[in-house]
């Protein structure tokens, strides 16, 4: 199945529905967080899909696959400011779960198709006929 746009990629999709996660987690934080931990979570948190979106157009594979590791840099230090968060006690336990969950899918999702971009490209070229992920 040929992608023709990163909307109908899983893992674009599954990035966006995070970004909702964090957007309503934060949106209960103390006011004076608002430009501190509650800022950095939702900038790491749109990092994730708008970096899968950044790569997806570019024509290359070589860059494509450097907006993904980005994407997942993005998880990682949402992940740990999730943890801030919750030692804050701005996040639940059940909360902080939720969203590690979430990430560990997004994140797999990210390898594998960092992996299938490895094996189906040759020469940097960007190839579009790729599984969406």
């Amino acid at each position: 199945m040929k992608v023709k746009d990163y909307k109908e990629l899983r893992v674009w999709q599954k990035g966006i529905e995070i970004v909702d996660r964090v957007y309503s987690l934060t949106g209960r934080f103390p006011k004076s967080e608002l430009y501190g931990l509650a800022g950095q979570m939702r900038r790491a948190a749109v990092s994730i899909p708008s970096n899968i979106a950044e790569g997806f157009v570019r024509l290359h594979t070589k860059e494509y696959r450097q907006f993904l590791h980005v994407s997942l840099g993005s998880c990682a230090e949402l992940e740990t400011q999730a943890i801030i968060a919750n030692r804050r006690d701005y996040v639940s336990d059940s909360e902080l779960g939720q969203l590690a969950e979430e990430l560990n899918h997004e994140t797999r999702i990210l390898v594998s198709l960092i992996g299938k971009l490895d094996v189906n490209t040759g020469h940097g070229s960007r190839v579009t006929g790729h599984r969406p992920c």
